[in-house]
């Protein structure tokens, strides 16, 4: 599907990461790039948080829970993301890698730091803005897959619609709306995690000296789950907030980036993600 999308659209190279940000330059090769993340989180008892991304953090938890069969209890996880990024054309990037994930409980300490899924998606931007009045239209979708991958194994599937009107020619300011769906299959039919959705308003703004600020703020509705003989995940609507503060280049690849997400689930879950993207082929435009 991938492959299809970026033959349609194919165009000049640009950089763009794997969320949600379109870069422009003027080189024809693609930007390849490790999109390195490491997230830390609190996750209150009960509770199955997946908020905006996360899929490293939940497949873990899941994983966990339906491993041990145990209550889930309060915890800490520290998770690290390795997606090799290759931003095909203007129009598309590609990404796969694995995720790490060490949880903290306070009658088990630091569990070991291990590879528990790894992940494939794509971003294509399916209508470009260009300066008119129909804003800019994103699609991304990603498939992680827990390891090991046996009976009580999990299969999320994440989709993310998102539009963007910029009120400039260079897009350093604007508006964002958007929605995000993740169902998540298990592979036992004694467990079930019911469908979350999100969805969000928000903007950015990025300074001359490029900096740039995006704030989200959305409802996240999860419908609950049942895992094997755990007390039940109660389903909730609540409220979300993730804030971002990035350093670009001039053409819009992104330097480092922080990431700041309160959700309610329904008590509030706190992670900070901090990205530190290693650029093996970074474009650049061409002094006149």
């Amino acid at each position: 599907m991938a492959c299809l999308i970026g033959s349609c659209l194919a165009g000049p190279a640009f950089g763009k990461d794997g969320d949600s940000d379109a870069t422009n330059t003027a080189n024809a090769s693609p930007n390849i790039y490790l999109d390195l993340r490491t997230s830390y989180a609190t996750v209150p008892a009960g509770a199955l948080p997946i908020g905006f991304g996360g899929s490293a953090r939940l497949t873990a938890l899941q994983s966990l829970a339906l491993a041990n069969g145990t209550t889930l209890s309060s915890r800490q996880s520290l998770a690290v993301d390795l997606p090799m990024t290759v931003d095909v054309t203007d129009k598309v990037s590609l990404y796969a890698g694995v995720s790490g994930t060490s949880t903290y409980a306070q009658t088990q300490g630091w569990s070991s730091f291990d590879v528990t899924s790894w992940n494939i998606g794509f971003q294509a931007e399916l209508y470009s803005q260009n300066g008119g009045s129909i804003p800019t239209v994103t699609w991304q979708s990603t498939i992680t897959q827990s390891i090991p991958n046996g009976p009580t194994g999990t299969t999320t599937f994440n989709n993310i619609f998102e539009l963007s009107y910029a009120f400039d020619k260079d897009e350093t300011r604007g508006l964002l709306a958007g929605i995000q769906d993740t169902r998540v299959e298990v592979a036992t039919a004694l467990a079930r995690i019911h469908p979350n959705i999100i969805g969000y308003v928000g903007g950015y703004y990025q300074w001359p000296n490029n900096w740039k600020f995006t704030g989200r703020v959305g409802i996240q509705h999860f419908g609950g789950a049942q895992i094997l003989n755990l007390p039940p995940v109660q389903s909730f609507t609540e409220p979300i907030l993730r804030l971002d503060l990035d350093r670009m280049d001039d053409n819009d690849n992104r330097l480092f980036g922080v990431t700041a997400q309160i959700l309610w689930v329904p008590k509030p879950s706190y992670q900070l993600t901090l990205r530190t993207p290693l650029y093996f082929v970074r474009n650049s435009t061409p002094s006149p």
